[in-house]
C-alpha cells in the first residue's frame, strides 16, 4: 500500500491501485481520465479536492459503480483516515483491490452498506 496517494477524487484508492506505478493520480496533469472523467470536472469546477466534500448524493459518473459510491460515502461518514486504515488492515489480512486488472474483492457487491461493512470488518 502507498499510502501517500490517499483517495482519488472519485473515492478509489489510489493507494491500493495496480496502476499507481505510472499514474499520477487526478490531479497531476497526466491523469487518463481528464478529457472524460465526470466527478473530476465536477469537483473541480465546485472547488473541492474530492466528491465526498460535497454535499450531494451524487450518482453520476463513477459513482454509477458500487465501489468509488460506497468509498466515498465511508469516507463522508467515517473520513479518509479511518478508509486508509480499513485498507490497509485488510490488505495486511489478504484483501485484494486488484486482483484480475482492476476488479477485485471490493467489486463484489451489489449493495452499498454491504461493501462499506465489508471494508469496516473485513469480513463477507
Amino acid at each position: 500500500m502507498k499510502r501517500e496517494l490517499g483517495i482519488a477524487r472519485c473515492g478509489l484508492a489510489c493507494c491500493l491501485c495496480s496502476e499507481n506505478n505510472h499514474c499520477g493520480g487526478c490531479d497531476s496533469g497526466e491523469c487518463p481520465g481528464d478529457a472524460w472523467c465526470e466527478n473530476r470536472k465536477c469537483s473541480k469546477d465546485k472547488n473541492y479536492g474530492h466528491c465526498y466534500d460535497c454535499d450531494s448524493d451524487c450518482k453520476k459518473g463513477m459513482f454509477g459503480k458500487i465501489k468509488p459510491y460506497g468509498f466515498t460515502l465511508f469516507v463522508k461518514r467515517y473520513g479518509e483516515e479511518e478508509l486508509l486504515d480499513c485498507l490497509e488492515r485488510n490488505e495486511r489480512n489478504g484483501i485484494v483491490y486488484h486482483r484480475e486488472g482492476i476488479i477485485g474483492d471490493y467489486d463484489d457487491f451489489d449493495d452499498v452498506e454491504e461493501l462499506i461493512r465489508f471494508i469496516k470488518t473485513g469480513k463477507k
